[in-house]
């Protein structure tokens, strides 16, 4: 059984789809078979049906040129004291004046 807000987030992600498709003027017979899917299976996809593999998902995703979009799902996060760490790791430079700054 899939969340509410699984079902909503898959909906999004199905309209935003959709939209994409349109927005590069492909039928939906022509776009399903750049996929290498059925007509029903992409119209599942645009519905965001949750029954819908991965897999699937990671070709359109490459034939809408989005695959890049991947790699910030399950990022890990950088923790607020890494964050610090990286700020105070940077080098002071001189300046003409004299004075130092902390970049």
């Amino acid at each position: 059984m899939v969340s509410e807000e699984s079902n909503l987030a898959l909906k999004n992600l199905g309209a935003r789809f959709k939209s994409a498709r349109l927005d590069r003027n492909e039928s939906q017979a022509r776009f399903a078979a750049r996929i290498g899917v059925s007509v029903p299976t992409l119209r599942n996809m645009e519905k965001g049906d949750p029954a819908v593999g991965i897999g699937l998902w990671v070709e359109a995703l490459w034939i809408l040129d989005h695959l890049k979009d991947l790699e910030s799902v399950l990022k890990k996060r950088e923790s607020l004291f890494d964050q610090f760490d990286k700020r105070r790791s940077v080098k002071e430079r001189r300046r003409a004046s004299g004075k130092r700054k902390q970049i």
